[in-house]
C-alpha cells in the first residue's frame, strides 16, 4: 500500500476527488456531501471518463463504482495503480458488490476502503476524511 506525506492532503479546499458512478443520481448525491464537506470535486459517469479526468486533474482520492458499462471499477483502479503519475491517488470502491469475494477483488486491485452501498452519508464523509488525515 502506498502512503502520502500528512501534509500533502491536510487542505481540505486543495485536495481534490473525483466521484466515478454510472447512477445520475448517486453522483448528484456524493457530490453535494463531497462538496458540504469542503473538497474539489470531480464527476465521472463510467470508467474511461474517470481515467481521462484523471489524466488531466489528477486527484487525491476517487469514491468508484465497480458495476458500470463498459470499464468496470475493478478495471479502473489496475489502470490508476499502472500509472506512475496516480502512484498516490487514494481508491475509496463504493459500490452494491459486497461479497467477500468482491471485497478481496476490491484491495487487489489497489483499493484502500472498499464501502458497500446503501451508504451511510457519515461513515462515507468519515472514511474520505481518514484518507486525507492518515493517508
Amino acid at each position: 500500500m502506498l502512503f502520502l506525506r500528512r501534509n500533502d492532503m491536510t487542505n481540505k479546499k486543495q485536495t481534490k476527488v473525483l466521484l466515478v458512478d454510472d447512477e445520475p443520481n448517486i453522483l448528484v448525491a456524493l457530490e453535494f456531501l463531497v462538496k458540504q464537506e469542503g473538497y474539489q470535486v470531480w464527476k465521472a459517469e463510467n470508467g474511461e471518463q474517470a481515467l481521462q479526468t484523471m489524466e488531466k486533474e489528477r486527484p487525491h482520492i476517487v469514491v468508484l463504482d465497480v458495476m458500470m458499462p463498459g470499464m468496470d471499477g475493478f478495471e479502473v483502479a489496475r489502470q490508476i495503480r499502472k500509472n506512475r503519475r496516480l502512484e498516490h491517488t487514494r481508491i475509496i470502491f463504493l459500490t452494491a458488490k459486497g461479497t467477500q469475494s468482491d471485497r478481496f477483488k476490491g484491495y487487489a486491485n489497489g483499493g484502500e476502503v472498499y464501502l458497500t452501498k446503501p451508504f451511510d452519508n457519515d461513515e462515507l464523509i468519515s472514511t474520505i476524511n481518514d484518507v486525507v488525515e492518515f493517508g
